[in-house]
């Protein structure tokens, strides 16, 4: 169904928007997407048996839905992008540089760009993430580090 509108919506009754139909993020041949959808909209990706993604990406960032199933690993690693993630349900024991955390629902972080981190997760749990930049290695594959955990 997407979001209910705060104000009166300017779109004429009956008028088809067409959700994803963007130009491209950046300089990178992902399509950007604009206007209103719903999480469920978004195209599911098992990336292991244990870890399932949904991503929705604007022109300068994107937002990563994350389902990670008991014993899902994240290995140490680091990107460029700056990353700040959302606990929403679970739980996820965090390193980030040389500090170790618990984290669970509602619980926030900010990760700087080029910083190592590593994350572990004990029990079924949902993540969001958002990445400044668009992370093309998500789209191509190299995400290696969640592939082998």
């Amino acid at each position: 169904m997407g979001c209910r509108p705060a104000f009166p919506s300017l779109t004429p009754p009956g008028a088809v928007i067409r959700f994803g139909a963007a130009k491209e993020a950046s300089t990178m041949r992902i399509a950007a997407m604009t206007g209103f959808s719903s999480l469920n909209m978004l195209p599911e990706e098992k990336v292991t048996e244990k870890i399932t993604r949904r991503i929705l990406v604007g022109e300068k960032e994107m937002m990563v839905f994350w389902k990670m199933q008991p014993g899902a690993h994240a290995a140490l690693h680091s990107h460029p992008h700056e990353q700040m993630f959302w606990i929403i349900k679970g739980k996820m024991d965090f390193r980030l540089g040389n500090e170790r955390r618990i984290c669970g629902p509602g619980d926030l972080g900010v990760i700087p760009g080029g910083v190592e981190h590593e994350a572990w997760f004990p029990e079924e749990t949902e993540v969001v993430d958002i990445f400044s930049p668009v992370r093309e290695d998500m789209f191509t594959g190299q995400d290696h580090y969640l592939r082998r955990g």
